[in-house]
């Protein structure tokens, strides 16, 4: 059947077998259907290797609805993770990503869909015959209308991969929360912790100073030397400058917060305050359930799903397209005898187009679309190593951390101990100064590890939570029909958690 130029007159009745070989072949769809790649072994074992290591300090968790940082119990760190979902840069970007990748699915969407045109057109023209001048006026419209069958499934697989990448982008937009939430957690314990540690040097700094009036005191009446007076002003000296190095440690912990939530530092300040959390408990369940529960994972797995789609577009480029056209208008001389029989044309026609040599093109972009399911595969299967990894990793963490907890607290017990009778002998005169210098120093070396142990512990809840997903689950994932919603403010609501 040759193809249709221009507004030709056909009959209709010779379209119908291409219709039907058009509606009969519309469920067919080359390239393989998808299966979910095979995953390392261990992923279904019957528990995470390091899960009988610990047990939190505090048995107190989340619940399953609620948000999981609410689980720390402080409402300060609760009033900024609400800031950070709202204001976060990143966040941001992350959502409008998503935005685009909905708008693509609904751009493959259309090809199912016939497309139609208008078009008007008007002409003057003077003419001179048989010494005779004439002007007439011509005008013409007409209504054109084509339509491609997805009779190999081509266009359906290109709104696979679409819709697929849509999820991905979701999950990707979950992930970018949960490291933004994450992060926000971290800093705000960090930045607590070291209120605490300016606390203990402004006390460690109160009780140098006292022993370095008690040292000058006893140089004045000739008890010590010279050298011991020395070695307190040093002592002294040495802990005002650590503190000063937390003031920096904290400004720019303050500066990073601000970041996160949005805003400038210079915008930003979180005043002292104790630290009041406790370390939550985090269940595990079984490892092949955080397949389900981090959206790094899912956004991974359906990249493999949209490029087995990839697969089925190249291949479809080996068969022939079939376009139905349709057309009418009317064409004639001025505007009175518009729609009358005469200057009515209308057209019905199809063709049928293939491609028979291209150099090997065609094979090249099947072989890249394997290739590239290879690669999005094996990405997938390195991410679930890495997640089992990081779950791993903390639980050894928090349970040697807790084991070093407890012995670190009896180092500082006795490291103070061992201080009080030092300077309760210094006094008495049966020890130098040196000795007392000694067990300062320790007993603020303890101090420091402790609070430094307490944080690590606190970062490791933190990355054991964000590890396992933090409370995320795959069934969030929009399905087909949702990423194909073309209201943006919607795409915003639903994934504000």
């Amino acid at each position: 059947m040759r193809p249709a130029h221009g507004l030709i007159r056909r009959r209709p009745a010779a379209l119908a077998p291409t219709v039907l070989l058009a509606t009969v072949m519309a469920g067919c769809a080359v390239g393989p259907d998808y299966q979910r790649p095979a995953l390392p072994p261990g992923v279904d074992a019957p528990a995470f290797k390091e899960s009988g290591l610990w047990t939190p300090a505090a048995p107190a968790q989340a619940a399953a609805d609620e948000d999981w940082w609410k689980a720390f119990s402080d409402a300060d760190l609760n009033a900024l993770v609400a800031q950070a979902n709202a204001a976060n840069q990143s966040l941001q970007q992350a959502e409008a990503q998503y935005r685009q990748a909905k708008a693509l699915v609904q751009g493959a969407q259309a090809a199912f869909y016939p497309t139609v045109g208008l078009g008007a057109s008007i002409n003057r023209e003077r003419s001179i015959a048989n010494g005779a001048s004439s002007v007439n006026n011509t005008h013409a419209w007409s209504l054109q209308a084509a339509w491609e069958p997805d009779l190999w499934g081509g266009v359906r697989r290109r709104v696979e991969a679409a819709s697929e990448s849509a999820q991905a982008s979701a999950a990707d937009l979950a992930a970018a929360r949960l490291a933004v939430q994450a992060e926000v957690v971290n800093n705000y314990l960090q930045l607590r912790l070291l209120d605490l540690q300016k606390d203990l040097y402004a006390r460690t700094i109160e009780g140098y100073q006292k022993s370095l009036a008690l040292t000058q005191a006893q140089y004045r009446v000739g008890v010590v030397t010279r050298s011991d007076v020395a070695l307190a002003r040093n002592t002294l000296a040495a802990a005002q400058a650590q503190a000063i190095d937390l003031d920096l440690a904290r400004r720019q912990t303050e500066h990073a917060l601000a970041v996160l939530l949005g805003q400038a530092p210079a915008a930003f300040s979180l005043a002292p305050a104790p630290l009041v959390v406790t370390l939550p408990a985090t269940p595990t369940g079984l490892p092949s359930q955080l397949l389900e529960r981090r959206p790094d994972i899912a956004a991974a797995e359906r990249r493999v799903a949209a490029a087995n789609a990839g697969i089925g577009v190249a291949q479809a480029a080996y068969f022939p397209n079939l376009t139905l056209s349709a057309g009418g208008g009317y064409q004639g001389l001025g505007f009175g005898p518009w729609f009358s029989a005469p200057g009515r044309v209308w057209a019905l026609g199809a063709a049928l187009a293939g491609l028979l040599f291209d150099g090997g093109a065609r094979e090249a972009q099947v072989t890249a679309a394997r290739a590239g399911f290879d690669a999005a595969a094996a990405a997938y299967r390195q991410t679930v190593l890495s997640a089992f990894q990081e779950v791993e990793d903390n639980l050894a963490a928090l349970g040697e951390l807790e084991q070093e907890q407890a012995a670190q607290d009896e180092a500082a017990r006795a490291a103070h101990e061992s201080l009080q009778v030092l300077l309760a002998q210094y006094r008495a005169g049966t020890v130098p100064y040196t000795s007392v210098i000694t067990a300062q120093s320790l007993a603020l070396t303890a101090d420091r590890a402790t609070l430094q142990l307490q944080g690590r512990q606190f970062a490791a809840s933190v990355a054991l939570i964000k590890a396992l997903g933090g409370g995320w689950d795959a069934l969030r994932l929009p399905d087909a029909d949702e990423t194909a919603i073309s209201d943006s403010s919607s795409s915003r609501s639903s994934f504000r958690e």
